[in-house]
């Protein structure tokens, strides 16, 4: 009987996609990651690093999907190619880091700094970057649709060729919209 009830547990937690499988909520990855900052490549989906420093981190091509990083510091930090859909980096300090070619559909940055922040061809479809500082960060054909920028300081603001269908760009400080896509002139 005790048999019975223990592979019944087992099939629907592993039905409802509560198994075991190690993800980012595995300490020793997670204490490897803030020890070294080497996390290039790794399965971060869901993981929670609010707070932490992880200035100057390598990851690139991690699936940090639906992460929590409110303020943490991720300052220098190599996120080309990162999967951060969903992610909340509210407050995170973001400066001169390299988020070419991320996803960050749906993200949120409210209130961050991402000042010098390289953008490339980003995608932040839906982002919510309310009150964010993006003085001097390089958005050059970064996928803005939808996006939420109330508030954002955009001051030297690279948008060139940038999606702007949508955006919200209500009380946005310092952005030269010249040649962003999208935009009522």
């Amino acid at each position: 009987m005790k048999l019975k009830i223990i592979v019944s547990t087992a099939l629907v937690s592993t039905m409802l996609g509560l198994s075991t499988i190690a993800k980012a909520e595995n300490p020793p990855q997670v204490q490897q990651l803030l020890q070294t900052k080497q996390g290039a490549g790794l399965n971060l989906t869901g993981v929670n690093l609010s707070g932490a420093d992880l200035g100057n981190a390598d990851l690139r091509g991690a699936n940090l999907n639906g992460a929590n990083l409110t303020r943490a510091n991720l300052s220098g930090a190599n996120l080309n190619g990162a999967n951060l859909s969903e992610a909340k980096l509210n407050g995170a300090n973001l400066n001169g880091a390299n988020l070419s070619v991320a996803n960050l559909v749906n993200a949120t940055f409210n209130e961050a700094t991402l000042v010098g922040a390289n953008l490339n061809v980003a995608n932040l479809k839906g982002a919510d970057l309310i009150g964010a500082d993006l003085r001097e960060a390089d958005l050059f054909r970064a996928n803005l649709s939808a996006a939420n920028l109330r508030g954002a300081n955009l001051f030297k603001t690279n948008l060139n060729a940038a999606n702007l269908f949508g955006a919200n760009l209500y009380g946005v400080r310092g952005a030269n919209l010249t040649n962003a896509a999208g935009v009522t002139r």
